[in-house]
């Protein structure tokens, strides 16, 4: 089989995604990270590794579904690699290869640099290559370690490297004096001074009467910064800068350390936050200013490890032409489905054993009741989807799926919800996926039946939000795209009642449906569709007893049609530009935000 895997971007821009193909042809999209995909990796039997510069690492079946996700690192993760031990390995910017175990960070190595790969070799040892030009062994073999005084010397590298980012009070510990300073006398009494001690900074205070300089303590804020640094994301810096791009654009949080090259710390931002590369040198110089280094001189020695370029230098000729700003917006276009996954299985299966046992006891109803193996089988079923690590490898019968549809078309509609719910959560597992579709593109559709019976009036709200969610989660495997394509006008249209409702998880429910609808129409270019999806979409942004989150999904939905899809005219037509209007005078920032990026899109040629 040629399979073939490969980042998915383009000049400039990363969209996040990574892309298996056969051939010519893109058979899966693997959606998840928050920001570039900058390594992959082969793991063996499970699937595939990526590293991101999210500062995540992710395990991927081949059929799209994440796996595990590996949370450590405190940058841009630029390698992962495997071994057939079960280890991983990954590199960050933060300095640290660390190793993995079934998702667990064993051990983390530090290293006088960032990591720009780190590999397996057959025998378990690892190679990384650092920074600063130095490739290292690393290994588990006690009769292959380095010598004592190789490793006193990386020890002291490893000390020297973070003496040197060290910062106290705002300034580098290596620019400050060491003890040395204490023999020159004070000028007045109670005068401060910091001083280095090996890798701290302490602070002095100068004693008058008996002439001499008293230890206050360790510096951490520094004399006269009681100022605390800013966090972002949870990292600290030197200044955490607002910036506002204008056009109605959302106000957006720019990090940055006085130690950094003001060039790669721009060039970073603007990756992140899917800017037009025009703005380099604006944000460089915007910097610069705010950061109080006008004086600030390029190292001309800094190189991108990938590409092997220089940082861009105002004045010199560039190979690269301007690219043309054009609008970016802060949460548009939508990409990838929303799921309902979460579920109390215990309590579910508890339900539907309440309600067998009451149909046993009902003479008349007894017949549709589950037998003792068909009980047996629904606790398996619970079983393997309660063990979501496997659902790689956990695999179901046709009369697994056979006994839930069969449950579905045949009890009583009062007790039918914790049915559905077992249903909403099976539908995320891919082989259950590959089961069920067979059923649901057959002539007799229960899973269709079973929408338009729940919905009829008067319905049962359980039965309502059960079965909505379910069919959001169909969403979650591309199987049922043909299916969901081809049943949207009737699907919509049953549950189109849900937006008024008083049911807030209905509301949300509802519009994440909304939503899902949205991009896979896109994807399928159905302009019909996309107007229905449309005015449903318009419809909960207008009314006034929805909740935030589910008027964010509409909003969302809205301006992902009206940016990617086919049908902003008519947007247009429905006064669109009054909904985001008012959307951006909100007082929840999100819905502001999105209000901004729709009312630019109603001013877009």
């Amino acid at each position: 089989m040629n399979l073939h895997l490969f980042f998915n971007h383009d000049l400039g821009s990363s969209d996040t995604t990574l892309k298996l193909w056969r051939g010519k042809s893109c058979v899966q999209t693997f959606v998840g990270h928050s920001d570039t995909v900058r390594g992959l990796a082969a793991m063996s039997s499970l699937g595939i590794l990526s590293a991101s510069h999210d500062g995540s690492i992710r395990l991927w079946a081949l059929s799209g579904e994440v796996l595990m996700e590996m949370v450590g690192h405190t940058s841009i993760v630029y390698s992962v690699d495997s071994h057939l031990s079960g280890l991983v390995v990954s590199g960050s910017e933060d300095c640290s290869a660390k190793i993995w175990k079934d998702g667990v960070c064993v051990q983390s190595i530090e290293h006088p640099g960032c990591i720009w790969d780190a590999k397996f070799l057959d025998n378990g040892d690892i190679v990384t290559a650092c920074s600063d030009g130095v490739i290292r062994i690393w290994t588990s073999h006690q009769d292959k370690i380095a010598d004592s005084l190789e490793l006193e010397s990386y020890a002291s590298q490893i000390s020297q490297y973070k003496r040197s980012r060290k910062r106290v009070g705002g300034l580098k510990l290596e620019d400050l004096p060491g003890l040395e300073a204490l023999q020159v006398p004070g000028t007045s009494d109670g005068q401060t001074k910091v001083i280095r001690e090996g890798d701290n900074g302490v602070a002095y205070a100068w004693n008058l009467r008996e002439q001499k300089w008293d230890k206050i303590g360790e510096v951490v804020d520094g004399p006269d910064d009681n100022m605390k640094r800013p966090l972002l994301d949870g990292i600290e810096y030197d200044y955490v800068f607002d910036v506002d791009i204008g056009d109605g654009e959302p106000i957006r949080k720019l990090p940055y350390n006085r130690s950094e090259n003001p060039y790669a710390t721009a060039d970073k931002w603007l990756l992140k936050e899917n800017l037009p590369i025009a703005y380099r040198q604006q944000i460089v110089e915007f910097i610069l200013q705010n950061s109080g280094q006008k004086n600030f001189n390029l190292d001309s020695s800094f190189r991108d490890p990938y590409t092997g370029s220089s940082a861009y230098i105002p004045g010199e000729p560039s190979s690269l032409s301007a690219v043309p700003a054009k609008p970016t917006f802060k949460h548009i276009p939508k990409k990838g489905m929303l799921v309902f996954d979460a579920a109390q299985f215990d309590g579910i299966l508890k339900k539907i054993t309440e309600f067998n046992n009451a149909l046993l006891s009902d003479p008349e109803k007894q017949k549709l009741s589950m037998t003792e193996p068909e009980l047996s089988r629904l606790g398996a079923i619970v079983k393997i989807l309660k063990d979501t690590s496997h659902y790689h490898c956990s695999k179901f019968a046709d009369i697994d799926v056979a006994l839930l549809l069969k449950l579905l078309n045949s009890w009583p509609l009062a007790m039918i919800f914790p049915v559905i719910d077992i249903l909403r959560t099976s539908v995320l597992h891919p082989d259950w996926a590959t089961l069920l579709v067979k059923h649901v593109e057959a002539e007799n559709d229960v899973v269709m039946e079973t929408i338009k019976k729940v919905t009829k009036d008067p319905a049962i709200p359980a039965n309502l939000l059960t079965s909505i969610r379910a069919v959001t989660n169909l969403f979650k495997n591309s199987c049922y795209y043909n299916w969901l394509h081809k049943n949207c006008s009737e699907i919509l249209d049953a549950f189109s009642s849900c937006y008024s409702s008083p049911n807030k998880n209905l509301q949300l429910s509802y519009s994440t449906l909304i939503l899902n609808y949205s991009v896979l129409l896109i994807e399928r270019k159905d302009e019909q569709g996309q107007s229905q999806v449309l005015s449903a979409a318009l419809e909960i942004a207008e009314e006034e007893n929805v909740d935030v989150d589910s008027k964010f999904r509409a909003l969302v939905a809205i301006g992902s049609l009206m940016l990617e899809g086919l049908v902003r005219r008519i947007a247009l037509e429905l006064d669109v530009e009054s909904i985001a209007k008012a959307a951006k005078a909100s007082k929840e920032a999100k819905i502001a935000e999105i209000g901004a990026d729709i009312e630019v899109l109603t001013r877009k040629s």
